[in-house]
């Protein structure tokens, strides 16, 4: 299955989630990781004008991005996250509740 495919796919499942959502930053493909972190495998990457569903969040590495410095990664799917830097979520706190 290709990424474009994919990405989709992610789309659609956060839109039919019902969880809260917010923009990926304007202009940004954002990598969709198999956990919290750059040290996982990228497993999709958001097209650009994406919005995402937050199911929960946790801490992970640290990233940069065009919404700060953080180390809170977004769990939009099951085993699918995006650093929170480069979601605008509107807090540089948590904005949903902690991923067991």
């Amino acid at each position: 299955m290709s990424l474009e495919n994919d990405s989709s796919q992610v789309q659609s499942l956060a839109e039919a989630s019902g969880f809260p959502r917010y923009p990926v930053a304007p202009g940004y493909r954002v990598n969709v990781r198999s956990g919290p972190g750059t040290n996982y495998s990228v497993v999709d990457v958001l097209p650009l004008g994406a919005t995402v569903g937050i199911r929960c969040q946790c801490s992970g590495t640290t990233v940069s991005g065009p919404y700060g410095t953080s180390d809170i990664w977004d769990c939009i799917g099951n085993g699918q996250f995006v650093a929170d830097a480069y979601v605008k979520t509107g807090s540089d706190g948590y904005v949903a509740t902690h991923c067991a």
